[in-house]
C-alpha cells in the first residue's frame, strides 16, 4: 500500500505522537515505500535537532527530546523489521 499523504508529513506526525509505527503498521508498506519513511524521519530529526530551545525552559527541552525519541524508536522498529524480512534500506 502506497503511503497516505506526504512522508514527510507521516515523519512529523510520528514525531507529534499521533501516528504510531508497529510491525503491524509496517506490514502495509512496500520496501520502496519504507525506504521513503526512513528518509523523511532522518530528515525531520535533522530539522527537530536543528530547533533551538532555550536552556532554561526545561519543558521545551522535555518535548524535543521526546520528538526525537519517537522518532528513534520508529527507526529502530522499521530497521528491526527490514532486517528480518532481509529489505535492503
Amino acid at each position: 500500500m502506497a503511503i497516505s499523504g506526504s512522508p514527510k508529513m507521516l515523519a512529523g506526525d510520528i514525531s507529534k505522537g499521533v501516528t504510531t509505527i508497529s510491525v503491524a503498521n509496517i506490514k502495509q508498506y512496500t520496501p520502496a515505500d519504507l525506504k521513503t519513511i526512513v528518509v523523511n524521519i532522518g530528515i525531520v530529526q535533522r530539522e527537530i535537532r536543528g530547533e533551538q530551545v532555550p536552556l532554561d525552559d526545561i519543558m521545551a527541552i522535555k518535548a524535543k527530546n521526546l520528538r526525537l525519541q519517537r522518532l528513534s524508536q520508529a527507526l529502530s522498529t522499521i530497521s528491526s523489521y527490514a532486517k528480518q524480512r532481509r529489505i535492503p534500506l
